[in-house]
């Protein structure tokens, strides 16, 4: 039975664990391994946008210009509907249309932008693809490493560690191992994706539709390169359960017979992958995220934005926290659970009170009629339409506008 040691053994080689590796690197650990059950570049079902924050962490990294090198579509703003059809354009505040190099954020397939950032990593730590990682290895109740198998191999490999980090995703097999439960049903969401060529009316928006079919979901359209676009919608798993809806019918239905839309996917192709399904992790629900010898990140450690979807730039950052507090870790050679409590204060005091402004804009969104008035009043009034452009970039505003007075001095504008 084959055996080696490392300081750091990273399980997920997607934009958290690939960061957390670029970040234990930056803060002086060099004995890391880089784990992922596939071969790099490889698929990811998601709405592929990649976010602000996502491109402040790439910067941070150095690895912003490499984006550049592969297929994206730079998007400028938000385009929402009301369940009326009423539809507003919101930009990011500061895009500019007119200037290429401002990318407040883009779209870009995870095969080519998870690449990018393993890549990255790749050049600076050690890294095992198509190895499955299958149990972990514990002594003295601290994590000490993992099992897995090689691809096409029966052998068992042991791979030992002082800290694992499970970066494996929503059906994170770390996690399931230390005995953590997946998220409750009315803290994940179950959504569609799909890539469409030929959708006509793409505006340089990611778009956030709220239809009657999925409320208190929504139907997105995101542009890609090359005239395509991710296409899917998303409702809590609750929700879906409750009502019995089929997610892929339902899409295909708006497609076809929504008055803003039928039009646009008229002549538009989907891909030969069809329509695929997958669950988000919400970060409504604050996960047991640190351990023993061991630290939870991105999808793993439930971190997805409830009202965006957005995950990515929030994987980023647990990554950089975890390198933080690893190294540090590293420096008492204390690595209990005790001492990796500063890692989730850091984490939550840092993203939950987005988080949870996000869940408050969650629950706003199934109230139908408030949906209608506030997006009938943002396309007619510049001050609803700034209110909501300056929601999408400052945490303050955004608290602000979904507080009780807030939300009475838009229906009053």
């Amino acid at each position: 039975m084959a055996q080696k040691e490392y300081d750091v053994i990273i399980v997920g080689g997607g934009p958290s664990g690939s960061s957390t590796a670029m970040f234990l690197k930056k803060n002086g650990i060099k004995n890391i391994l880089l784990i992922d059950k596939a071969k790099f570049p490889r698929d990811k079902i998601c709405g592929d946008a990649f976010s602000g924050k996502s491109v402040g962490i790439a910067k941070e990294l150095g690895i912003i210009q490499d984006f550049e090198k592969v297929p994206h579509e730079t998007v400028y703003g938000v385009l929402f509907s009301n369940p009326k059809g009423t539809q507003i354009e919101i930009p990011f505040p500061g895009a500019d249309k007119k200037d290429n190099k401002a990318k407040p954020g883009f779209v870009v397939k995870r095969i080519n932008g998870d690449n990018v950032i393993f890549q990255n990593a790749k050049k600076q730590v050690d890294t095992l693809e198509e190895f499955t990682v299958t149990d972990l290895i514990t002594e003295n109740n601290f994590v000490v490493g993992v099992k897995g198998k090689k691809m096409g191999s029966q052998e068992e490999v042991q791979l030992k560690a002082k800290v694992v980090v499970g970066a494996d995703g929503t059906s994170s097999v770390v996690a399931q191992k230390l005995g953590i439960g997946t998220s409750p049903a009315e803290h994940q969401v179950i959504a569609t994706r799909a890539y469409y060529q030929g959708v006509t009316g793409m505006t340089g928006n990611i778009e956030l539709h709220f239809v009657d079919e999925i409320m208190p979901g929504y139907f997105w359209i995101f542009p890609l390169d090359n005239g395509m676009a991710n296409v899917g919608l998303g409702l809590l798993t609750n929700e879906k359960q409750k009502r019995k809806i089929d997610l892929k019918k339902s899409q295909e239905e708006i497609i076809t017979n929504n008055p803003l839309f039928k039009e646009r996917f008229k002549n538009a192709k989907l891909d030969e992958q069809g329509i695929k399904i997958w669950t988000l992790p919400l970060g409504s629900y604050h996960r047991k995220n640190h351990g023993n010898g061991w630290i939870l990140v991105g999808d793993a450690a439930s971190l997805i934005d409830p009202f965006s979807g957005e995950g990515v730039g929030n994987a980023m950052t647990s990554g950089k926290f975890a390198g933080k507090h690893i190294a540090q870790a590293f420096k008492t050679n204390d690595f209990s659970e005790k001492m990796f409590d500063a890692y989730d204060k850091e984490l939550w005091d840092t993203i939950g009170p987005e988080l949870n402004t996000s869940y408050n804009l969650q629950k706003i969104g199934k109230i139908k009629w408030l949906l209608n008035l506030v997006i009938d009043k943002a396309a007619t009034k510049k001050e609803v339409k700034e209110a909501i452009s300056g929601m999408l970039a400052n945490e303050k505003a955004k608290k602000d506008i979904i507080s009780p007075l807030g939300l009475l001095k838009l229906i009053l504008t």
